[in-house]
């Protein structure tokens, strides 16, 4: 045996492995150290990848075809999502349809009502697999199109007692999505992120019975960010559950109580989100997105915004006038950096050092 082989030890990369870790250590700002934490944080992607394929599912790159026309567009918009069920969902027009978990009889049947006749119009429902109004949307849409929205990974359905329609939704009779990996449970900061893709994905979101500071507020609240029209069905003043709907309508939410009045006003933007826009990135032959580098005054701009206490990324948009993206580039330069600190809601603060 030649000195020195009983020591060779090790596991031997792939092709892609090697592929990867190299586009990862000469990214910018990736040095030795961050590249070893980035790795032991996010283990093997094969193995991701083999856990999607065995669950039946796959994933889909922001510049492939079955990506979300809607979703695409909005600031940003998840890289990879996985779904699973019928994909020729995602491409096609949606409306959102969200509202209280302890949702009134009332407030259910009109969820169902108005999910079958919007998709007899054409639309695929998009709500959140929650219990309650989300549920009876869901159910209500599964002849003609709907499209589950998880907070969790696809594997991690919530909450139990949905398993049934959620496994409905994935044989085929509708299509479930998500951004987090397999095997990721669903904690209480991660439905934000779920709400933000039902805002994304839907040409408008319809809101029916919320509750003040619900979940569905800020579905809301994303929505209206995202420029998608934000319908709510009026409720008694005594309810609680209509005190957040009643609140959107006193704030300009178009007030609905049928589904003509959401097919008459989406008509005119209903065909601005076709998957063939041509001004739309899509990736190169090695799966690679146009990037081109911020300039340092954007770079500047920036970082003069960014102070010690959390600000809305929104926000830091509007005040810099800097393009999103580049907003969005120069954000992940300093997170990589170690000078950036991310807060729940998807605030974020400079990072100084101590004395």
């Amino acid at each position: 045996m030649p000195a020195g082989g009983e020591g060779r030890r090790g596991v031997v990369l792939s092709d892609r492995q090697r592929l990867s870790w190299l586009r990862l250590i000469r990214s910018d700002n990736v040095g030795p150290a961050t590249f070893r934490d980035l790795i032991n944080h996010f283990g093997s992607a094969e193995r991701e990848l083999a856990a999607i394929q065995r669950f039946g599912a796959q994933f889909i790159g922001i510049g492939e075809p079955d990506y979300p026309p809607a979703l695409r567009r909005i600031d940003g918009a998840p890289p990879l999502i996985s779904a699973i069920g019928d994909l020729t969902l995602a491409t096609q027009t949606s409306v959102g349809i969200v509202g209280a978990r302890n949702a009134s009889v009332s407030g259910a049947k009109m969820a169902a009502r108005m999910a079958r006749e919007l998709g007899v119009a054409g639309y695929v429902i998009v709500s959140g697999m929650a219990r309650g109004i989300d549920a009876a949307a869901h159910r209500a849409s599964l002849d003609q199109g709907t499209i589950a929205a998880m907070a969790g990974g696809l594997d991690q359905p919530y909450p139990p007692e949905n398993l049934d329609l959620y496994n409905e939704i994935c044989s085929g009779k509708g299509l479930a999505l998500s951004e987090m990996p397999m095997g990721w449970e669903p904690r209480a900061r991660d439905f934000p992120r779920r709400n933000r893709l039902i805002a994304g994905i839907g040409l408008g979101l319809v809101v029916i019975e919320a509750a003040q500071r619900s979940g569905s507020l800020i579905t809301a609240r994303r929505a209206a960010d995202f420029g998608r029209l934000v319908f709510a069905v009026p409720g008694s003043p005594l309810d609680p559950r209509a005190a957040g709907t009643n609140g959107l309508l006193k704030d300009g939410a178009i007030v609905t109580t049928e589904s003509r009045d959401v097919i008459d006003a989406l008509a005119p933007s209903s065909q601005l989100f076709s998957r063939d826009d041509p001004n739309l990135e899509e990736p190169g032959d090695d799966g690679a997105l146009p990037f081109s580098e911020p300039a340092e005054n954007d770079r500047a701009r920036i970082i003069e915004a960014l102070g010690p206490s959390p600000a809305e990324i929104d926000d830091i948009i509007a005040h810099t006038g800097v393009d999103p993206a580049t907003v969005y580039l120069v954000l992940l330069e300093l997170d990589l950096a170690g000078r950036l600190h991310r807060h729940p809601g998807g605030m974020v603060s400079l990072a100084f050092d101590g004395p």
